[in-house]
């Protein structure tokens, strides 16, 4: 790639992921060419180039792809492969165009400049005023800080070196919660089944609403976007179309407080989607962007143009799902987010540096109360605490490291491990403050609090123990089984425990257990304690008479399905390293035969 080439795709990146937000100037390249020359010297550019590297290696994958895409088209009939796809592609075309489904009608929402627009509520004297939400990085700007270029995801003192009147003000992460619920509480009502994408935005499906109440998309609409202004004072912007895709690309067409409502028409729709740029396209971003715009697609109208190219590499982009794209074909499904198991927890606070040690536990005890809150409304608890907190200079401090180390993102953890289940701010702030103060003193700029090992406490527990759970169970060494409720408790530390620095090494691992098929328990697996348990459970004397009749009867040759039984267990016990017990309950037709040679 010439330098040329290299230093515009590096300033295009530098601009950062959000440079299609709704109220940016259409031709960003001023603007775009100011933050490349301030990042450049100061600590985040320079600390170790790492737009610069990822810049470099989005280049060198562009290389790979060209040169891949002229030794597959060399010698090749392109006119050929072209004719050779039409013919491919028609009935590819027509089985697309046949789950095309126009009979849904979908609506993105989107609430404007969300975080902002709260704080005018908060500070009327902001309205029409460029600010910008947000500490060391901006979460989000007013239209009239983005007539500036001001974005959100843009550190602060490119924001302000873009607009030296900016107002920087800080998060209200209360208010915003607490707005979020209204909006989609208003929401539900037309659709009971919506799918919030966020705590500004969403999906809803109005086609039973509309019919019910003999009202037309557009008014619908109209009708939502009053209904949570007169309620919260807050506008919102709608797309309305077909599907999901489509009604998120519509919602930023009349931004702000606007709505757009694309035809339900196949002809429409592919029109309206022909010019559009392909980073518009939910799920396209700043990497696939250019990797496609490598090998000339630049709008959704372009995926036809080079349908030959596409055939040839379609391991490397996909032909069908580019095509889809094309025509505007995507799911119409509006459901509510499922709850899944999840694998942690958190809240985290990012400010200006800090190194007071008292307003440092005030911002750790801002995250204590957020993450009990969120906790508390997802019915979740969990037993390992993880501290994380960013150092100011974006680097190492005491720490020894290799150049090739990415330190400004470095984060440092520490962790504790209870045996009781924890959720409650007391109990988050006391490890916290444990964990924290060994590590004083520091100026941080960022500091956090994530909860893992977690138990879902909306999940009937599962009455079902016996046997069969007891072979069924977690076979690997590795795998912790989740404690019982009834064991020890953990011992919170108060506000004055003794200040030690926390093993960087990770706890020791809990020994394996598993359920007692005799009496239900968790017990240990090693062999001496399991095997004493189960001589707890079991009556010794009826294996003792067993035995004794046993030994008095002729012995009788295994039958082949026993045989195979005795090579199953052969196998579990090599295993598991276990001592097989024969329980004359289960076992009774295999227990007092002898074992085959």
């Amino acid at each position: 790639m010439e330098p040329s080439q290299a230093s515009e795709s590096l300033v295009k990146r530098l601009a950062g992921p959000s440079t299609g937000k709704a109220g940016l100037a259409k031709d960003q390249s001023e603007i775009n060419q100011i933050i490349a020359d301030v990042s450049k010297g100061s600590k985040f550019y320079e600390a170790s180039n790492n737009e610069k590297k990822k810049d470099e290696e989005v280049s060198k994958k562009i290389e790979q792809i060209l040169k891949l895409r002229d030794e597959l088209s060399s010698g090749v009939d392109m006119q050929r492969v072209e004719t050779s796809v039409d013919h491919i592609a028609s009935t590819l075309l027509s089985k697309l165009e046949s789950e095309r489904d126009l009979s849904q009608t979908i609506v993105h929402f989107d609430l404007d400049s969300f975080f902002a627009s709260v704080e005018i509520l908060n500070n009327p004297e902001l309205e029409g005023k460029p600010f910008a939400v947000g500490h060391t990085v901006v979460s989000t700007a007013s239209y009239a800080a983005r007539k500036f270029g001001v974005r959100s995801g843009m550190a602060t003192f490119i924001a302000k070196k873009l607009c030296p009147e900016l107002i920087m003000v800080d998060h209200g992460f209360s208010n915003y919660s607490d707005m979020s619920k209204k909006v989609m509480a208003i929401c539900k009502r037309y659709d009971p089944q919506m799918c919030p994408a966020g705590c500004d935005e969403g999906y809803l499906n109005i086609t039973s609403y509309c019919a019910e109440h003999a009202m037309g998309a557009d008014e619908c609409v109209q009708h939502l976007r009053d209904a949570v202004f007169a309620e919260t004072k807050l506008t919102v912007s709608a797309g309305i179309a077909p599907n999901l895709m489509l009604a998120k690309i519509c919602s930023d067409k009349n931004k702000p407080n606007g709505q757009f409502h694309l035809p339900f028409d196949s002809e429409a729709i592919i029109s309206f989607m022909h010019d559009l740029p392909i980073r518009r396209v939910p799920g396209i971003g700043r990497v696939s962007e250019r990797l496609l715009e490598s090998i000339g697609i630049k709008t959704c109208g372009d995926v036809r143009t080079h349908r030959a190219t596409l055939s040839l590499m379609d391991k490397q982009f996909g032909l069908v799902h580019l095509l889809r794209t094309h025509l505007g074909i995507a799911s119409n499904s509006v459901e509510p987010p499922q709850r899944e198991e999840r694998k942690s927890i958190g809240a985290e606070r990012t400010f200006q540096p800090l190194g007071d040690k008292d307003k440092i536990l005030e911002k750790l005890e801002e995250v204590c109360t957020e993450l009990e809150s969120d906790m508390e409304e997802t019915q979740w608890t969990g037993r390992t605490i993880t501290l994380k907190y960013k150092l100011e200079t974006f680097e190492g401090s005491a720490f020894i490291l290799p150049p090739s180390v990415n330190l400004i993102h470095l984060v440092f953890t520490r962790a504790k491990s209870c045996s009781r289940w924890i959720s409650k701010k007391e109990d988050l702030f006391a490890i916290g403050q444990e964990l924290l103060l060994p590590e004083l003193p520091l100026r941080i700029r960022l500091i956090g609090l994530r909860v893992t090992k977690l138990k879902d406490l909306r999940s009937a527990l599962d009455p079902s123990i016996g046997i069969k759970r007891f072979f069924n169970g977690p076979t690997s060494p590795n795998k912790k089984p989740r404690i019982s409720e009834e064991e020890e408790p953990c011992s919170v530390p108060e506000a004055s425990a003794r200040k030690r620095k926390p093993d960087s090494k990770p706890p020791p691992p809990e020994p394996e257990r598993h359920i007692c098929p005799v009496c239900g328990k968790g017990v240990a697996t090693e062999n001496e304690a399991f095997n004493a348990h189960l001589d707890s459970c079991l009556s010794r004397q009826a294996i003792r008479e067993a035995h004794a009749e046993a030994s008095t009867a002729p012995p009788r040759p295994p039958t082949p399905k026993q045989t195979d039984i005795w090579a199953q267990w052969r196998k579990i016990k090599k295993s598991h390293n276990i001592i097989i017990y024969f329980v004359p309950l289960y076992f009774a037709n295999v227990a007092l035969t002898p074992l085959p040679a």
